[in-house]
């Protein structure tokens, strides 16, 4: 009885050591730096960051979160694995950031090395584990247990291992490093520069989306492929598999909410289509979503399940009875208008500090009136175009901008210039734009890929154009916003600032303000610097901005009528040194009146039918 005591005071003992060191690291992490943050950086719990399921439109029922406090350390590169830590890091945030409690410069010449250590669920013995990182910018080399498992470059896309080879009893020692060259390399980067002033940010470096781990059968579905036929009726469900073998069948329960409206079998190896009667159309006034519970047989036995999602809808262009080419959505004409949206964070940079301010930007952009985001030179975690599916907004998905910029001819039609890549340079660009069309192919919201733009590293035009139609003829495709024109793609985009104008128009191909605006606020108190902020137009108030924007949503209404199909106004927020957002930087002051914002911009999007 006595040694039983003693067993039970030294569990204790030990429990209560760990958990005082894991408070104790808690304790150490903080915000780094004075700058501006969100109401949400008040909200981080170390030990649970950033906890909700990863990718929503593949869900499974059991995974792992490794978000939380790793070991961090910056060295030169090429030294190896440093000997010791700098200190710890809160993943996934950007060493840049002010959330990773680092705040830190890395830049081309050193490396960003991780260690952490996590232990696989003893009820997922049997089974593969895969190591997922939602994105890491830009080359990741990854050890697991002292042994390389793999590398992977780009900054935007998600990737995964298979890990199970390598694990050990007991804890796993995760090792990470990371190569980031930002604006000294020529792979895509977005407004990332190592000098960031006006339009141009804080570089990221290293993990800025969710690492997780789960466990998934011998035979399992890696990707679904949806397109959704409206004119048919029908949606093809394409299965990317893991080891599947010839007899294999997947089996697809489509519902609207809890009612089954079909249940379809198929040979696991091809693309198949179901037939969906009594369609609902999905469109920014009525997100409706089908889901579906995806099973994979073997032999009658079910040896993976995910749950998804998808819409019945349709991005189109179509000549109207005045000759003018115009977008459709679901055959019928509909003007597309929405923000810039860059989506950085003051605190996180690249990262939302919660899935509640993730979602927040997408609410208050239905709240201003608008039906589309262009997402401006940046991709995002897979939750935020889950979030746009679920609330009804449309997509437009810029390729991250690289390499260098030639002179930008905005307004020459037939004999813009391009840049000359590197074969290295090109191969990078091919690559990642691939991975992320493959990435995002799925999620319905997303209509227009834009492959460049204002001729940040535009080359090859009208070759990168029609490989993208070709890749995905299910959207349209924006070769070149505000960018050199070529007369190849769906769209001709105008970029014109502050105030909307019309300079040139396409007969054959839809014509679009691809960017406009840009009025200026700053705000003491919301600013992330104290000098040299920036919009194209500055005015002293609330009433003065809303004004202007009013104005100038006058003024486009005219051009609706005349030729335009589609308008992006800058920007969502403020973000570091511009103040020509909606909102400030910090999400804590709306700039405008939003509803007199709202009711204009009705007024504009239905103007396209009266």
């Amino acid at each position: 009885m006595i040694n039983q005591l003693k067993r039970k005071k030294n569990r204790f003992l030990i429990g209560a050591a760990l958990l005082g060191s894991a408070a104790m690291f808690a304790q150490q992490w903080k915000p780094a730096g004075n700058k501006i943050k969100t109401e949400w950086a008040n909200q981080i719990d170390t030990e649970n960051v950033l906890n909700e399921y990863p990718r929503p439109i593949m869900e499974r029922k059991e995974w792992k979160n490794l978000n939380g406090l790793w070991d961090y350390a910056i060295q030169d590169a090429g030294k190896g694995a440093p000997k010791k830590a700098d200190g710890k890091i809160l993943v996934p945030f950007a060493i840049e950031s002010s959330l990773s409690g680092v705040m830190k410069e890395v830049g081309a010449s050193k490396e960003l090395w991780y260690e952490t250590s996590f232990t696989v669920p003893d009820n997922w013995n049997g089974k593969n584990i895969l190591l997922h990182f939602g994105a890491v910018d830009w080359k990741t080399d990854i050890w697991l247990n002292g042994i390389k498992i793999g590398s992977h470059t780009g900054g935007y896309t998600p990737f995964s291992f298979n890990i199970t080879p390598f694990l050990q009893s007991g804890d796993q020692k995760l090792k990470i490093k990371v190569w980031d060259p930002t604006s000294d390399g020529p792979q895509p980067r977005g407004k990332q520069v190592k000098k960031p002033e006006g339009i141009w940010y804080t570089p990221v470096t290293g993990i800025w989306q969710t690492v997780w781990i789960e466990p998934v059968a011998d035979k399992s579905i890696k990707e679904l492929k949806i397109t959704p036929n409206i004119d048919e009726s029908t949606v093809s469900i394409k299965p990317v598999l893991t080891n599947a073998t010839y007899g294999d069948v997947i089996e697809v329960t489509v519902k609207d909410g809890d009612k089954v409206l079909s249940v379809t079998k198929a040979n696991a190896a091809e693309a198949f289509d179901i037939y969906v009667e009594n369609q609902k159309l999905w469109s920014p006034e009525a997100p409706f979503l089908y889901r579906m519970t995806v099973k994979l047989l073997s032999n009658g036995a079910i040896t993976d399940e995910v749950e998804s999602y998808f819409a019945m809808r349709k991005i189109s262009k179509k000549r109207d009875e005045n000759g003018i080419v115009r977008m459709q959505l679901n055959n019928k004409d509909y003007f597309q208008f929405g923000p810039l949206d860059q989506g950085w964070w003051p605190d996180g940079l690249y990262t939302a500090p919660t899935d509640e301010a993730l979602k927040y930007d997408i609410v208050k952009t239905k709240e201003l009136g608008f039906n589309m985001i262009r997402k401006h030179v940046k991709v995002e975690p897979a939750r935020w175009y889950t979030h746009c599916d679920e609330l009804g907004i449309l997509v437009w998905q810029d390729m991250p901008s690289g390499d260098a910029a030639p002179i930008w001819q905005n307004k020459k039609y037939f004999d813009g210039t391009e840049l000359k890549r590197s074969n290295k340079s090109e191969q990078i660009y091919r690559k990642e734009w691939k991975e992320i069309i493959d990435y995002l192919y799925s999620y319905p919201s997303i209509v227009v890929w834009v492959p460049f733009n204002e001729a940040w590293g535009q080359f090859k035009t009208v070759e990168i154009t029609e490989w993208t139609q070709s890749y995905d003829p299910s959207r349209l495709i924006n070769s070149a916003s505000g960018g050199n024109h070529f007369q190849t793609g769906d769209i001709l985009d105008l970029h014109n600032y502050p105030g909307p104008d019309m300079y040139l128009y396409d007969a054959n191909r839809v014509t679009v303000l691809g960017e406009y605006g840009g009025i200026g606020l700053p705000l003491e108190g919301h600013l992330w610097k104290t000098d040299n902020n920036w919009g194209y137009v500055k005015f002293k108030n609330s009433n003065e901005t809303t004004k202007e924007y009013v104005k100038y949503a006058n003024k486009l209404k005219g051009f609706v009528k005349t030729g335009f199909s589609a308008a992006v106004y800058t920007q969502t927020t403020d973000v570091e040194g511009e103040v020509n957002g909606f909102m400030t930087y910090d999400r804590k002051v709306d700039k405008m009146d939003f509803k007199k914002v709202h009711d204009v911009n009705q007024e504009v999007i239905n103007s396209i039918n009266e």
